[in-house]
């Protein structure tokens, strides 16, 4: 009886705390309050929003002869495109407080799940200007994305497309310069950009090739202050809305 008293003890003391899990309504309401900040009018855009589909259904109903009905499906399709509108807005205030920190591409880039292998760290840095270039590969190939001025980061792409034609030479290798400079792609049509290139791998392919870059090594030079791409993300949960 003594044992047993013991071990339950024990077994009660290294018990954690579950942590209280977030409903749907605190991330709208997390992705409202980081909106608002950045973009004030986000009240006024959901109300006008609301009032406008509302507005539609209604008149639709009268005309109709049904107008309960149309009301209840216009409350509804009404919530639905306030929160298609919200993750929008979110997703632009997400990428406008990172936007023009180091590391801010990598941050972005991270929003990209299916069908890519992305280097979380950068492959190359330039540790007295900052500038970086992250990988990626997908169907489209190997994607090189940089972060600096063109003029400097050109030298770092050439670099890092010899370095990745050695192990994948039949590979297409494409480049995209983050920035905001002419020539450049903002931060909020980046992932875009990169998803919206041609196909040319097979899903085996890919894999094939992710692994032979891995042949490169994973050494790495210290990431300078900035954004962190392993943290400091766009809250995800926030920019979908839910």
């Amino acid at each position: 009886m003594v044992r047993k008293k013991k071990s339950a003890g024990v077994e009660g003391s290294s018990a954690a705390p579950k942590e209280k899990k977030q409903r749907w309504y605190h991330n709208v309401r997390d992705a409202y309050r980081l909106t608002r900040e950045v973009n004030p009018t986000i009240t006024w855009m959901l109300i006008g929003v609301f009032v406008l589909v509302m507005g539609v259904a209604l008149v639709i109903g009268f005309a109709w002869g049904h107008p309960w009905y149309m009301g209840f499906f216009g409350l509804l399709l009404a919530l639905m495109v306030m929160m298609i509108v919200l993750a929008t807005q979110t997703r632009k205030a997400s990428y406008s407080q990172i936007d023009g920190q180091p590391g801010a591409a990598g941050a972005a880039l991270g929003q990209i799940r299916r069908g890519w292998t992305i280097e979380e760290q950068p492959v190359a840095v330039n540790p007295r200007t900052q500038d970086l270039v992250y990988r990626l590969v997908g169907r489209p190939g190997i994607v090189l994305v940089s972060e600096g001025p063109t003029h400097r980061v050109k030298r770092m792409l050439d670099d890092e497309k010899r370095k990745v034609s050695r192990v994948a030479p039949n590979v297409p290798v494409h480049f995209v310069q983050y920035g905001n400079a002419e020539g450049q792609v903002p931060i909020g049509k980046l992932v875009r950009t990169v998803q919206k290139l041609k196909n040319t791998l097979t899903t085996a392919e890919v894999a094939q090739v992710s692994k032979r870059l891995q042949a490169l090594g994973s050494a790495r030079m210290p990431i300078p202050k900035g954004v962190d791409p392993m943290k400091a993300r766009p809250d995800r949960k926030g920019m979908r809305g839910r």
